[in-house]
């Protein structure tokens, strides 16, 4: 069988600098999500001096912080973390596809990694199931997606 040259990202992040993107909006959810980025990133090589942690209003205004971090440079990756609970509205639905699309686009068009921590869930349950109890933390997860990915990319 013919060896397949394989790239794979190591889970390093010794040396990188990372910006944390987070969602005041229902902070004791994304207070959670913030300490699972950060505990496993410093987990992972990565000095506290070389974290930013920038807050904004809610997951909308994920994407335009996530745009002027990737723009002013300096940065090897971002985990963007936010946490949108469903209610009686539609204003979840455009909250969620707007934050969602929005730092999907920036990301591809500044070519950096940026972790996906948002949240989108249908009560504070499964907000606080993701956000380290029952299903993980979703924010260490993002972390974990970023890093690997940063890793892949300064080898392609």
């Amino acid at each position: 069988m013919h060896h397949i040259k394989t790239i794979e990202g190591q889970l390093n992040a010794k040396g990188l600098k990372i910006a944390l993107v987070a969602a005041r909006f229902n902070d004791f959810v994304v207070d959670r999500l913030i300490g699972g980025a950060v505990d496993y990133l410093t987990r992972h090589g990565l000095e506290k001096e070389n974290l930013t942690l920038v807050r904004v209003p809610g997951a909308f205004e994920l994407p335009l912080a996530c745009q002027k971090l990737a723009q002013k440079g300096g940065y090897d990756g971002i985990v963007a973390l936010g946490a949108v609970i469903r209610g009686s509205t539609p204003h979840f639905d455009y909250v969620c596809a707007e934050a969602t699309k929005g730092i999907a686009h920036v990301s591809l068009a500044q070519g950096l990694s940026i972790g996906f921590g948002l949240l989108t869930t249908d009560n504070l349950e499964q907000a606080v199931e993701r956000a380290g109890s029952k299903s993980g933390n979703k924010g260490a997860e993002a972390a974990a997606a970023m890093l690997e990915t940063v890793q892949v990319l300064k080898q392609i």
